[in-house]
């Protein structure tokens, strides 16, 4: 009996023996297997979290990018560029550097740069009608209209005179306090000594008298200033304007910008 009990503890003994190894294994493995588990989760998590943020970035970063490019080009117009075009396509009308020999076309030296690129922007997409302006503006990009626009405002203007003293009398009268007919003075927009509001109301200041009476004549023939989706606002009321304006009315105006300085 005794001998029987000795061989059964025996057995569970060596049973237990038996098992302990395998189980401080277990216990030894498992944190090694925590351990060497958390970065291979870390880096798995960083490439989902990276995967899943790069259609994100690429869909927020791209249209600002662009946006952001966009500005800067507008930002900073290529002047060179600007000048090239001018040599090559602007001067036989306008002259190298704006100030036109020609009284039929306007002398653009100095004028507001907002100003110069709207109106290109105007011909080229028709609101302004001018068969050649029209075919000079066509192959024009926004940026070239800007650049272009920039590099006349810096050229130095050259004053032509008024042709007529009691003509320009008359017009002083009418550019700095308008008319009993319902003129508004011209100064009010054009600026008293004829510099403009630039964007929005062209410098008139040593224009050619003979362009500005063309274009108060064309304003007030519904020529211009009257397309018909009404987006040149500022022609829309140069050609309001105008047809309170007697003939008389728009050349000493015209002769009297023209000596302005």
């Amino acid at each position: 009996m005794n001998r029987e009990l000795l061989l059964m503890w025996r057995s569970l003994f060596v049973a237990a023996l038996a098992l302990l190894p395998a189980t401080a294994t277990a216990q030894a493995a498992k944190p090694a297997a925590a351990q060497s588990a958390k970065p291979e989760t870390a880096q798995a998590a960083k490439a989902g979290t990276t995967q899943a943020a790069k259609p994100e970035t690429a869909q927020t970063v791209k249209p600002e990018t662009a946006q952001a490019a966009k500005a800067e080009n507008a930002a900073t117009p290529d002047l060179a560029r600007a000048q090239q075009i001018a040599q090559q396509v602007c001067t036989a009308c306008h002259g190298a550097d704006g100030n036109s020999p020609q009284a039929a076309n306007p002398s653009i030296a100095g004028q507001g740069a907002d100003y110069i690129s709207r109106q290109l922007a105007n011909y080229k997409s028709g609101v302004r009608v001018n068969a050649i302006m029209q075919a000079m503006a066509a192959p024009l990009a926004l940026e070239e209209m800007v650049a272009l626009g920039h590099y006349f405002a810096r050229q130095k203007p050259r004053m032509v005179g008024a042709g007529d003293a009691q003509l320009a009398r008359a017009g002083q009268t009418l550019f700095r306090g308008g008319n009993s007919a319902g003129v508004p003075a011209c100064a009010a927009c054009h600026a008293p000594n004829g510099g403009g509001i630039p964007k929005n109301y062209p410098r008139l200041a040593g224009q050619h008298a003979d362009y500005t009476y063309a274009q108060l004549k064309a304003f007030k023939a519904g020529e211009r200033g009257a397309d018909k989706d009404g987006k040149d606002v500022q022609g829309r009321i140069m050609a309001d304007i105008t047809q309170k304006m007697s003939d008389a009315d728009m050349k000493a105006t015209a002769d009297y910008a023209a000596g302005l300085r």
